[in-house]
């Protein structure tokens, strides 16, 4: 019987040992040099590592990655996830996965950010690139995370479309303004562009395309320029100085 149990107790002794050893080997030979971000417009490579790699066992590729993949993820504004992928034994792929914004508000000197629902997704005191700021909609109180309570529902399709254009025509776009009558007025650095009110705004924003880089007047006047009836092959618009 003692006999046996000795065969046993070197069984498991020999088992921890592999183990002990087979984990000291992966961990002196696993360790992480480079790590590849992928699908984040809001933050830099370098953002992201600063706020991702905040763990003492973060130089190690399998320790990185079980971390990644099972643990609980930093959490970073405007990020919904990050998926990871394993590389090779020194290499780790992350793709970010952004909460979708379509624009901001502001608010005691916050920028409040919306989705095309009008939840409110994020709130920070740094404006985004590429969000437009948006104003003259009416709003009488918000939560974080819920949906805006404001009688201009119908604003946020037409938000979420004007959105889609500047990002598709590439073009600089500070604020989307409302008027009282929601008509729509662009404002791209000094310059305002007055759309009006229609159904869509594809065909003005494609002009705008080749319009807004040459717009600037010389002598460094701003520029309020009128497309409220532009139409498709219109070869003449109207643009005057704003004092």
């Amino acid at each position: 019987m003692k006999t046996q149990q000795d065969k046993y107790r070197k069984i498991i002794m020999l088992f921890v040992l592999f183990v002990l050893l087979a984990g000291f080997l992966l961990y002196t030979t696993c360790s992480l040099k480079t790590v590849s971000i992928t699908g984040s417009s809001h933050y830099s490579e370098k953002e992201l590592k600063q706020e991702i790699l905040s763990s003492k066992t973060d130089g190690n590729t399998i320790l990185f990655y079980l971390r990644m993949k099972y643990g609980r993820k930093t959490s970073i504004p405007f990020v919904e996830d990050i998926t990871v992928n394993l590389v090779d034994r020194h290499s780790i792929k992350l793709h970010v996965y952004e909460k979708p914004v379509i624009g901001c508000i502001q608010y005691m000197g916050s920028y409040m950010y919306f989705d095309k629902d009008g939840i409110m997704v994020e709130s920070s005191e740094k404006k985004l690139k590429g969000v437009p700021f948006v104003s003259g909609l009416d709003f009488n109180s918000f939560v974080l995370h819920s949906k805006m309570d404001t009688s201009q529902n119908e604003l946020f399709p037409v938000i979420l479309d004007l959105t889609r254009l500047i990002q598709k025509f590439s073009l600089k776009v500070d604020t989307i303004r409302f008027g009282s009558d929601s008509e729509v007025l662009l404002k791209s650095g000094a310059n305002e562009v007055l759309l009006g009110k229609r159904d869509t705004y594809d065909e003005q924003m494609a002009e705008l395309k080749n319009l807004l880089p040459s717009s600037p007047a010389a002598d460094g006047k701003k520029l309020l320029i009128n497309m409220k009836d532009f139409v498709e092959g219109q070869e003449k618009i109207v643009a005057r100085p704003i004092e």
